[in-house]
């Protein structure tokens, strides 16, 4: 019984060792089991959160990229932008400059019309001071003049009633008056008497008290002469003409000084009697023949021809001068007229040799007429 004891604890005991290996057995294929899945689980989960991190890191990478590109885009913009705004300064600073110009030189020309303005007004001024110097000068001038001319009135008034108190005193018998104020003709007249009481002509005097001599005088005093009806004009001047030294003729009339105007007086009066004493002794033929021969050998009518004939040269001279005025304005525009057709010419030629057509009508000339060869 103890051995069966014995035997069933050595069975037991054995099937113990027997069931614990079989345990261990099967809990070693569990565990290897267990291992195998866990590792399988651990290298799928592995190459999950591998693949996960390689998509992660794909996904990283790409969203790296369009950061970049986001980025490079960005700084691209904000160099654009950095541009922009440089280009935007520089038109800000330029529009300002431009400004600055602009308001500079609406100032420099404020200032310039103003400084224009004060100098116009400074200018006026100084115009308006002149004009009033002038006029004052003017006046004084004027007042001066007067003051001349009313003492060169007196003096020629004073010397016109001594030649007159000369001729009166040196020929008697004469008839010496003067010539009213403001009434046109000589100073004074001379009706040449002979011993009998008859008249015999006339001389008229003019009487100038001047520092110059004025040639004017001559002709005012020929047309007194003619107008009054005298055969002799005396021109007692102070000053005499440049080519003269002493009394002589000039032009037809007498001229001398005041010393010399008795003296030549004197004569003049003798050949006025003479001529009028030749005349009174041919009276009385009176035929025309006679009549008219002593008309044209007269005083009166060589006189009336001389002015007829000083008209004639005048009016001679006047036509010349106009004559030669447009003769040689003549001239000049036919200089002008061949100068133009020379470069008509020219520049019908230079197309022609361009064009090598003859179709554009360049004359001038009417009829197709060639340029003369002068001109060419």
């Amino acid at each position: 019984m103890i051995l069966y004891k014995k035997q069933k604890e050595e069975e037991v005991t054995r099937k113990e060792a027997e069931w614990k290996q079989l345990q261990q057995k099967r809990d070693a294929e569990l565990q290897q089991k267990l291992e195998g899945d866990i590792r399988k689980s651990v290298i799928a989960d592995f190459e999950n959160k591998f693949r996960l991190l390689e998509q992660n890191n794909q996904d990283n990478e790409e969203k790296l990229r369009q950061a970049r590109l986001k980025e490079l885009e960005f700084l691209q913009k904000e160099q654009s932008l950095k541009n922009k705004e440089a280009e935007i300064e520089i038109s800000v600073q330029k529009l300002l400059q431009g400004e600055r110009e602009k308001l500079s030189e609406d100032l420099r020309k404020i200032e310039e019309q103003k400084i224009a303005n004060r100098e116009t007004e400074y200018q006026l001024k100084i115009k308006e001071l002149e004009r009033q110097l002038e006029v004052q000068k003017n006046m004084a001038e004027e007042m001066r003049r007067k003051a001349d001319q009313g003492s060169m009135k007196l003096q020629g008034a004073a010397q016109e009633l001594a030649l007159m108190e000369i001729l009166a005193a040196t020929f008697p018998f004469d008839e010496i008056s003067d010539v009213p104020v403001g009434v046109r003709g000589a100073d004074c007249m001379q009706i040449v008497r002979n011993s009998f009481g008859q008249e015999c002509g006339k001389i008229i005097y003019e009487s100038k008290r001047t520092s110059t001599f004025a040639n004017d005088w001559i002709e005012k005093l020929k047309a007194d002469m003619r107008n009054q009806g005298a055969e002799i004009a005396v021109l007692v001047t102070r000053m005499m003409p440049k080519e003269m030294d002493c009394f002589g003729i000039k032009d037809g009339v007498w001229v001398c000084s005041f010393s010399e105007v008795k003296a030549l007086a004197a004569v003049l009066r003798d050949g006025i009697i003479k001529v009028f004493n030749a005349a009174k002794s041919q009276e009385n033929r009176g035929d025309k023949m006679h009549l008219l021969y002593d008309y044209l050998i007269s005083n009166e009518f060589a006189e009336q021809w001389k002015a007829i004939r000083e008209g004639f040269i005048s009016m001679k001279l006047s036509i010349q001068r106009e004559r030669d005025a447009m003769e040689k304005l003549w001239k000049a525009r036919e200089k002008q007229l061949e100068k133009v057709l020379l470069n008509a010419a020219q520049i019908r030629g230079s197309i022609e040799g361009i064009s090598g057509l003859e179709t554009v009508d360049l004359n001038l000339l009417e009829n197709g007429e060639e340029i003369p060869d002068e001109i060419t």
